[in-house]
């Protein structure tokens, strides 16, 4: 991606940072780039930043807006474009998490589950590999959903299972 797509108008300020801002203070905000800056307007005022400080302010804005739950094995992220990822604690890589369209579909996947499932259950879904395991983690820690781990070897997790 190249430095001038990366600052066009609809990819820096379009949607939920810019949608937020507007719900909060109640005033319409504005975008004007040029090559050197970002000019924002909200409340009749406006703010001309840098591309060095309106990019750092992304990165504030986005990870402000991303929601965090650290578990014992797992973390789950809901993303500020809707998506939610189940991540192993710890590792950086993509083979380490599963990103779902949005909570509900792992709420889905979830509800389609036998009462006591195992990472093959999980597999007919679409995932495999290590993925699977950790989904099934990730059922168990979530507070979300009532379910624990009942064995590990298999992995097993169990619905509606006393903690």
């Amino acid at each position: 991606m190249g430095f001038k797509s990366l600052w066009s108008p609809e990819s820096v300020w379009h949607g939920v940072s810019t949608l937020l801002i507007e719900k909060f203070s109640g005033d319409e905000v504005t975008v004007r780039t040029t090559d050197e800056t970002v000019v924002v307007s909200l409340g009749g005022r406006s703010h001309e930043l840098g591309r060095d400080a309106a990019a750092s302010l992304r990165r504030a804005l986005d990870g402000a807006l991303a929601e965090h739950h650290t578990f014992v094995h797992t973390v789950g992220t809901h993303r500020s474009d809707g998506s939610y990822v189940v991540a192993r604690r710890g590792a950086d890589s993509s083979g380490h998490r599963k990103v779902f369209d949005r909570f509900d579909e792992l709420r889905q996947l979830y509800e389609s589950l036998p009462e006591r499932f195992t990472a093959d259950d999980i597999e007919q879904s679409g995932l495999t590999g290590s993925r699977r395991h950790l989904v099934v983690r990730h059922l168990a820690e979530h507070p979300g959903f009532g379910c624990a781990l009942v064995a590990r070897q298999p992995l097993t997790g169990a619905k509606d299972h006393q903690r």
